[in-house]
């Protein structure tokens, strides 16, 4: 009998442990963690919702936070090089108060400064412009070097914007 005695505690002592156990590890999952199964991920979200080109055929410039966008068009026939500035979706035309803007250039070595003058389109508010241009031949001809670098500044609102200006050297077909 004293056998069955001292055996009575530790066989209580093992159920409740054994209790504990299975309580604390073998629950229904729903405070512990996430399930097994493996979930494709979401789809993400394009945050740059504007098109790949401006309205008017010419390469996207983003400017600051992409609060404004500018399109570069570079006409090959004519030397041409006409900036638009447009809304932060690169749909639209923003204005600015700005006589003209300024494309810092640098190729081989040497830097250079361009200056494109306001040349407002119908729709812009008086003493605001949206389009600026630059027929100097030596802008149009530095563009098209491989490896040159340029940014366009642009004061809108008090504010100065700059963005790299990404130019094609391929296929310019006009722009």
């Amino acid at each position: 009998m004293h056998a069955t005695t001292t055996r009575k505690p530790y066989l209580g002592y093992s159920v409740l442990c054994t209790a504990l156990v299975v309580a604390s590890g073998c629950g229904d999952g729903s405070d512990t963690a996430a399930p097994t199964v493996s979930t494709p991920p979401p789809a993400t979200v394009d945050i740059h919702d504007h098109p790949t080109e401006g309205p008017h055929g010419g390469g996207l410039i983003e400017l600051g936070n992409e609060e404004y966008h500018a399109e570069l068009v570079h006409d090959e026939a004519t030397g041409k090089v006409t900036i638009y500035l447009l809304d932060s979706a690169a749909k639209s035309a923003a204005t600015t108060e700005a006589a003209e803007l300024k494309v810092n250039l640098s190729h081989d070595g040497q830097a250079e400064q361009f200056v494109l003058v306001a040349n407002p389109q119908a729709g812009d508010a008086p003493g605001a412009a949206s389009r600026f241009e630059s027929t100097d031949p030596e802008l149009a001809e530095e563009l098209d070097h491989e490896g040159a670098k340029a940014q366009l500044v642009v004061m809108v609102g008090g504010k100065q914007f700059r963005g790299e200006i990404h130019h094609e050297h391929d296929g310019h077909e006009g722009h």
